[in-house]
C-alpha cells in the first residue's frame, strides 16, 4: 500500500504499547474517536477491564478502552504508540516485529534521545516517528491515573499530519515540527534537570526550583546545550526558561516514581546519554556525569540489584 493510499484512509486501530501512566492518558483520549487497546502490566489491565480507566486531576473522567496483556495481531492501518520505558523499547518491539505491516506506524513517546534508532533497527521499513509530550501523569493505583495537561509534538514524516489530526480531534493538542532535533534537545535538558534531582531527593518537580539548587540546574542545562550545539541542534530556550517551566510542574517525575517503586530508571537515556555524546565531541560534562553516577547508586540501594553498566 502506498503512503498516498494510507493517507486517504482513517487510522483503523491504535495500540498503546507499554500503557503505564502517560500511555494510559493518551489511550484514554484517543478512545474517544478510535479503536484503542492499552497493552500493559497485569494489575493495571485487569483493573481497566473491571472498572474502566479513571483519570483524575486536570481531567476527571472514566474511559472504557480495550485492554490486553499483549498484541495478538496488527490489522491494516495500525498506529502503535510506544510508551514503554526507553530501556524496554527493543524487547517490546521485538515481540511484535513479525506482525508489523508496511502501513503500520510507530510513534515513540518516551524520554531520552536516540530512541527511534533502536526501534528502526528492529522495525525495518516501518514509519517510525519521534514524539514529545509536555503532559505529566502519575499512576496512583491500577486503573487510576492523575493527569496534568500539556501538548504533543511530532516529528515531520509521511504519516505525521494524519496522526496529528487524530490526536487533535481527540482533544490532544498536537503539532508537527520541522525542527524536532532541537525540540528533543530542549526536552532532554529539561528532563536532565528534573528527573535525577527529584529522584535523589524524592520530591515533586516544583521543589527543585529552590535557590540552593540553581547552580546545579543551570550547569546541567549549560552542559546539555554545549553537547546539543556539537550535535547541530539549537534549543530555543535557556536555563531561566527551564526554571520557569519547572515552577509549573507539581507532579512527581517519572524517574522519582521509578525510584520510589524500586524500578530501573532511564538515567542512561538522559544524563548518561549526554555524557556519552559529550565524550565523542571532547566536551566536559562533570555535573551530568555526577547525576548519572548518583542515580545509578540510588537504583542499587532501592532495587537491591547492583548496576554493572
Amino acid at each position: 500500500m502506498s503512503w498516498e493510499e494510507w493517507n486517504s484512509m482513517a487510522i483503523d486501530k491504535v495500540y498503546v504499547l507499554g500503557a503505564g501512566a502517560i500511555g494510559s492518558v493518551y489511550g484514554a483520549f484517543l478512545s474517544k474517536n478510535a479503536d484503542v487497546t492499552l497493552v500493559g502490566n497485569k494489575a493495571h489491565i485487569e483493573a481497566i477491564r473491571a472498572r474502566g480507566l479513571r483519570l483524575v486531576g486536570e481531567v476527571r473522567k472514566c474511559f472504557l478502552p480495550k485492554a490486553d496483556l499483549r498484541i495478538g495481531e496488527i490489522p491494516p492501518r495500525t498506529l502503535i504508540l510506544l510508551t514503554t520505558k526507553a530501556h524496554d523499547s527493543a524487547s517490546a518491539v521485538k515481540q511484535i516485529a513479525s506482525m508489523l505491516r508496511d502501513d503500520t506506524v510507530i510513534i515513540i513517546l518516551q524520554n531520552g534521545i536516540g530512541n527511534e534508532r533502536v526501534v528502526e533497527e528492529i522495525a525495518i521499513g516501518i514509519e517510525v516517528l519521534r514524539g514529545l509530550t509536555t503532559m505529566a501523569a502519575e499512576l496512583e493505583e491500577p486503573g487510576k491515573v492523575r493527569v496534568w495537561k500539556g501538548s504533543t509534538i511530532l516529528a515531520k514524516g509521511d504519516a505525521a499530519e494524519d496522526v496529528a489530526a487524530l490526536f487533535n480531534e481527540c482533544g490532544l493538542e498536537t503539532r508537527v515540527s520541522e525542527k524536532i532535533n532541537s525540540e528533543i534537545w530542549g526536552k532532554l535538558a529539561l528532563n536532565c534537570v528534573i528527573n535525577p534531582l527529584t529522584a535523589l531527593f524524592r520530591v515533586r518537580n516544583v521543589d527543585i526550583t529552590s535557590e540552593s539548587l540553581k547552580w546545579v540546574r543551570h550547569e546541567i542545562v549549560r552542559e546539555c546545550f554545549a553537547v546539543a550545539k556539537a550535535e547541530r541542534a539549537d534549543p530555543e530556550f535557556g536555563s531561566a526558561d527551564i526554571d520557569s517551566k519547572i515552577r509549573g510542574y507539581t507532579n512527581f517525575s517519572s524517574m522519582c516514581q521509578d525510584v520510589m517503586k524500586g524500578k530501573k530508571t532511564e538515567i542512561e537515556f538522559l544524563n548518561g546519554k549526554v555524557v556519552k555524546l559529550a565524550q565523542k565531541h571532547g566536551i566536559s560534562t562533570p555535573v551530568n556525569q555526577t547525576m548519572t553516577c548518583l542515580t545509578k547508586f540510588l537504583e542499587e540501594r532501592t532495587s537491591g540489584v547492583p548496576r554493572k553498566d
